[in-house]
């Protein structure tokens, strides 16, 4: 069954170079993670969304079983469709440990088309 799923997604990059801290907001009703990511991409975290309109956010959490949760660590810039402009996006590592981790307020976002 198809599901609402994220991941963020990198370009792959030269070896022995490091990832370049631009990611790419990528989400769907997919049966797998997998199915979001273009051929020369990395993934580095997944999850599932849900909007909450009363609120005007877009709603992370969980995680990709083959990618894990989101490495939020390597961005300084997550691209998000423009379609999204207007909502703030927030993730929810609901373990009882961690915060949520407002990506709209720690990360630059850069809306694309």
């Amino acid at each position: 069954m198809k599901r609402p799923k994220f991941i963020i997604a990198m370009k792959r990059p030269q070896a022995g170079k490091p990832f370049s801290g631009t990611g790419e907001f990528r989400l769907g009703m997919v049966y797998q993670h997998k199915d979001l990511l273009k051929h020369d991409e990395e993934c580095i975290g997944g999850g599932y969304y849900r909007f909450d309109y009363v609120s005007n956010r877009l709603l992370l959490d969980r995680s990709s079983f083959d990618f894990g949760q989101p490495k939020w660590h390597l961005l300084e810039t997550l691209k998000v469709p423009s379609t999204y402009r207007g909502l703030r996006l927030v993730y929810t590592y609901d373990d009882g440990f961690n915060e949520d981790f407002n990506v709209s307020e720690q990360l630059t976002i850069e809306y694309v088309d």
